[in-house]
């Protein structure tokens, strides 16, 4: 089956689900600019940090309760490469989605905050945003746009205590609440489950995939590459993000294109 005629399938699944589970990863952000991964990645894709660091270890929790100035110095770098970014095409679409189909879920790695910014409320942000810190002494929180201005590390204007982002680093748990929602989700049941844009490398983000296959749940990746789930999902679109959701809009709006 060719890409178009796996977009009119993957159209009327869409038209026929009354619940649906989008899970997304960096490629549907890598079209508003934003670096995949070694994006965080592109920055220090298979070499050392300037302090003589995986950028593993400077982004861990370990060096941020030990060394939150490492940690923070690179966290106000990746911030800076990725301001100002928008919301592409791709993220527009699947809150136009949602709007439609109070159904529609979005599971997310990304920390970027564009599938909030496009107007998705059904949303499941596994690793946290950027966008929140919080104090890890009085948990004194705020919400911000960017990280202009800010001392860094930022000392917490209540107590005094360390500022983080309320993101997952690496070597730390994932969040109970999230993990809760997305197997609230899957108990409810779903009716199709897209994986856009992800390596589907981590178990939680493959797993809703693996769930569909064992339980006869029709699953679509859209991915122009192999990733860990391509030989199980139901229908493949070997597309970018942001060519493959306008066109099936347009299958599913078949009386005008996607106006931005």
């Amino acid at each position: 089956m060719n890409n178009a005629e796996t977009l009119d399938t993957v159209a009327q699944l869409i038209d026929d689900s009354d619940r649906i589970l989008f899970i997304t990863g960096a490629g549907i952000s890598a079209d508003s600019g934003l670096p995949t991964y070694r994006g965080i990645g592109g920055l220090y894709h298979e070499r050392l940090t300037e302090d003589g660091l995986t950028i593993e270890e400077a982004l861990s929790g370990e060096m941020m309760y030990r060394r939150p100035d490492i940690t923070w110095k690179y966290i106000a770098q990746i911030e800076a490469n990725c301001r100002g970014a928008q919301p592409n095409i791709a993220h527009r679409i699947i809150a136009a989605l949602e709007h439609e189909n109070p159904g529609v879920w979005v599971l997310t790695q990304n920390v970027d905050g564009l599938h909030r910014d496009a107007g998705s409320n059904n949303l499941i942000e596994i690793h946290g945003t950027v966008h929140r810190l919080r104090c890890i002494e009085c948990h004194h929180a705020r919400t911000v746009t960017d990280y202009a201005g800010l001392e860094i590390p930022p000392a917490c204007p209540s107590c005094g205590g360390l500022i983080r982002p309320d993101v997952v680093l690496f070597g730390e748990m994932l969040p109970d609440a999230g993990l809760n929602r997305l197997q609230a989700l899957l108990d409810d049941g779903v009716d199709l489950v897209v994986s856009i844009g992800t390596t589907s490398v981590f178990p939680y983000i493959s797993g809703p995939i693996w769930w569909a296959d064992q339980v006869g749940v029709p699953s679509v990746e859209i991915n122009p590459g192999e990733t860990e789930v391509s030989r199980l999902v139901t229908h493949r679109i070997r597309m970018k993000a942001a060519e493959a959701m306008p066109e099936l809009w347009r299958r599913l709006h078949p009386e005008g294109a996607w106006e931005a």
